[in-house]
């Protein structure tokens, strides 16, 4: 059973457990409903799609890692907001991060909470982001734009956690392949899993 708080819990059975990459995810979900999306957006809704079709989750969770200069390397963070941070399509008068013609926000905010977790707000984009300065994300990933989309479209529940494996700065590179394979067992903690 994943329990998100006191009134709201799923059955193990249900959930989708949603990974870019296999290392993130390690031996500790491999007894569970693994999704492998590979790296990116078009990747992630690609396979999240496939998979919503066949096994018809009731929970979707976004797991994996990502950058932050404003949270702590091991810290995990429970996203609630995303941007789609490299859409720029200023040149025909939209904001900086808006879809054209879309009816979605800039900042799409689609997620459950974990009560003992801090909030952050995810910027997704198809590059690995090595000088964050933005400040309207806090966050840098390149999947969970695209799966918060379509689990709100497909009107699923949605839960994203993120492991800060690196800074998003010059060292990140280095940084992730230090830090990413520590990221499986923190969320099999969290969310009370049994780890062999």
């Amino acid at each position: 059973m994943i329990k998100i708080n006191q009134e709201l819990s799923f059955p193990l059975e249900n959930v989708l457990f949603s990974f870019a990459l296999a290392i993130e995810a390690a031996e500790v979900f491999n007894a569970h409903n693994e999704l492998i999306t590979g790296i990116g957006k078009v990747n992630a809704a690609y396979e999240l799609t496939k998979a919503i079709q066949s096994k018809k989750p009731s929970l979707i969770i976004n797991l994996g890692s990502a950058g932050s200069n404003h949270f702590q390397k091991g810290d995990v963070i429970c996203c609630t907001k995303f941007v789609q941070r490299d859409m720029d399509v200023r040149g025909l008068g939209y904001a900086l991060y808006e879809t054209p013609l879309s009816d979605l926000p800039v900042v799409l905010e689609y997620g459950l909470t974990l009560p003992e977790l801090q909030t952050g707000i995810c910027g997704t984009g198809d590059n690995f982001e090595m000088g964050h300065s933005e400040k309207i994300y806090n966050v840098v990933d390149m999947e969970a734009y695209a799966l918060a989309m379509i689990a709100m479209k497909e009107n699923i529940p949605f839960l994203c956690l993120k492991y800060i494996s690196d800074g998003a700065d010059d060292n990140a590179a280095d940084d992730w392949l230090v830090q990413v394979h520590k990221a499986a067992e923190a969320f099999g903690k969290i969310l009370n899993l049994k780890i062999d």
